[in-house]
């Protein structure tokens, strides 16, 4: 059987609930077709998250590697097209949950600057949005958490010459997150409707090898 590991960030500076851990919750041990998704809920820590994502990639030997993070202020499940080799943890205030902070630094010295996902973005847009869940192609993982553990395995992939795609997907707030008074206005979107979209993205990654051939348009612009 075809395995997909599917990761989600644990709670992390002012958000007590992780979407993205809630999401890794639902769908662990879900099946999609001949397909299994194995879920792994993953430290928010520098460089320890790629360890952990590493090593399951080792145990679970996927076809498929989707990363999970939240990303407050959006409005939609935005899927990541690049990850940068560059950290900036200040920028926002926050630290990892070891309380350590990187400014300006590169996750892999003498790195590539920049690894593109291996996911077929507009496939799986296309899928979420016929699905009825709000969903954009996103040119910016920030330069947090979800950027580093992005840039570290398709960094690991990409040496390793490993047969595996792999991408980022970030999910709005949750609503009981949203509703706090330091977030009062800021968009959110239900854990069901966002294992919904995370499902039916993994099943269109597992339908397209190759990305589709079309424009999807965009109001995100990062």
């Amino acid at each position: 059987m075809t395995r997909i590991l599917l990761t989600g960030f644990e709670a992390f500076g002012n958000t007590p609930v992780n979407p993205a851990e809630s999401v890794v919750r639902s769908l662990d041990g879900t099946a999609i077709n001949n397909a299994k998704i194995v879920g792994i809920v993953v430290p928010n820590n520098f460089f320890e998250c790629i360890d952990v994502v590493r090593t399951a990639i080792e145990e679970v030997n996927p076809e498929l590697v989707v990363m999970m993070g939240e990303y407050g202020g959006r409005a939609t499940i935005t899927v990541e097209r690049i990850a940068q080799n560059f950290n900036d943890s200040t920028r926002y205030r926050l630290k990892d949950n070891r309380g350590v902070t990187l400014q300006g630094k590169p996750t892999v010295p003498g790195g590539p600057i920049a690894y593109h996902s291996t996911l077929p973005l507009r496939a799986i847009v296309k899928a979420m949005r016929s699905a009825g869940v709000p969903a954009d192609i996103s040119d910016t993982a920030a330069t947090f958490c979800c950027n580093h553990l992005m840039y570290g395995i398709l960094h690991y992939i990409a040496t390793n010459d490993l047969d595996i795609r792999a991408g980022w997907i970030h999910l709005p707030h949750l609503p009981e997150v949203a509703a706090l008074p330091e977030n009062l206005g800021a968009p959110s979107m239900s854990r069901e409707t966002a294992a919904l979209g995370v499902r039916t993205g993994i099943e269109s990654a597992l339908q397209h090898p190759q990305d589709i051939d079309e424009p999807i348009l965009s109001r995100l612009q990062i």
